[in-house]
């Protein structure tokens, strides 16, 4: 049996979740203004205004005038909130589930099948889990603070839906969220791949001058995994992003409510006025939101995960517990 590499917490599952938590924490701060166009286009029946591009500035804009800078951070709590506990409740599982496919052996490389089994099903308990954290989220983005409706908080969200729609309304679009793992499971079935052509190379890389390999090197640039998660990320997004503007439309409750009271109403609804654009709307804005947000999130993540890495290796160095 291979030993296991150090932890900084009491496992190196808690390494990653705690990882995933602060890229979660710091990508949401940085994208939460386009977070919330994106919803909006999703929930509207309307085209926006001016070409790609241009029709998210003016947007941004609007909201701007009319909220002031508070609305392009209006939701930021539920949105951290959910994306934190997402990526923290993810990556817990998503490791968890990688050691057992691996049958603990480390040194053991699994194969496209595993990382999108194991991906698939971290996504989907990550999905239901988290469900409630989204719909006050769709429901706070798609609202002025201003009107009498609106959601005060994330507990004020919670606390009202159950008292007026039951618990069933905190999992409104589950259905629909547990067939969006397929965008989790396809992503990061590329990104692991790419990252270990990424460490393959690098370690043929010092072998060759002679250089040795130590936990501080232990990592890729961050150019490195930017473009592995944008690729794959986008990737998995033109598949998979029809289900994203049919699970908006469900969850929200606004003046368009009335007309998406479930799955197939809404996809015969939506293609029948809007067409396959229809399930595209708000589309540009995820992809102008997705590199950034994908480049920020991964490589957060990784540089917390080797950061963790690292200092227990180099912890347990100095304690003489590695051999």
């Amino acid at each position: 049996m291979v030993k296991q590499p150090p932890s900084f917490f009491p496992t190196t599952a808690l390494d990653h979740a705690a990882a995933g938590i602060g890229a979660g924490v710091v990508a949401t701060l940085c994208m939460n203004p386009l977070d919330r166009l994106k919803v909006q286009f999703q929930v509207s029946e309307t085209n926006p205004k001016g070409a790609f591009g241009k029709h998210i500035w003016y947007a941004l804009k609007d909201i701007k005038q009319q909220q002031g800078w508070k609305g392009l951070y209006r939701g930021v709590g539920p949105n951290i909130a959910g994306n934190a506990t997402s990526w923290g409740f993810y990556f817990l599982f998503y490791n968890m589930l990688k050691k057992r496919a691996s049958g603990d052996d480390i040194t053991r490389p699994l194969s496209s099948a595993e990382y999108l089994i194991c991906s698939a099903e971290a996504s989907a308990v990550t999905a239901v889990m988290t469900n409630p954290l989204w719909v006050v989220r769709v429901r706070m983005f798609t609202s002025d603070a201003s009107s009498p409706h609106a959601y005060r908080g994330l507990w004020h969200g919670l606390r009202t839906i159950v008292q007026s729609e039951g618990w069933r309304g905190l999992f409104r679009g589950t259905w629909l969220g547990l067939f969006g793992v397929s965008n989790g499971a396809i992503q990061f079935m590329g990104y692991e791949q790419m990252k270990r052509w990424g460490f393959e190379r690098k370690k043929r890389q010092f072998q060759k001058s002679g250089q040795p390999w130590t936990p501080d090197v232990d990592k890729l640039s961050n150019t490195a995994y930017t473009i592995m998660s944008g690729a794959s990320k986008l990737e998995a997004l033109a598949i998979t992003y029809p289900y994203q503007v049919v699970r908006s439309r469900i969850q929200n409750t606004n003046a368009t409510a009335h007309l998406y009271p479930n799955i197939r109403t809404t996809i015969l609804k939506t293609w029948q006025q809007e067409g396959s654009r229809g399930f595209y709307r708000g589309l540009g804005t995820n992809f102008v939101r997705v590199l950034p947000g994908t480049c920020v999130t991964f490589v957060v993540y990784e540089n917390l995960a080797w950061l963790f890495r690292s200092t227990a290796a180099n912890r347990a160095a100095s304690q003489g517990t590695l051999d």
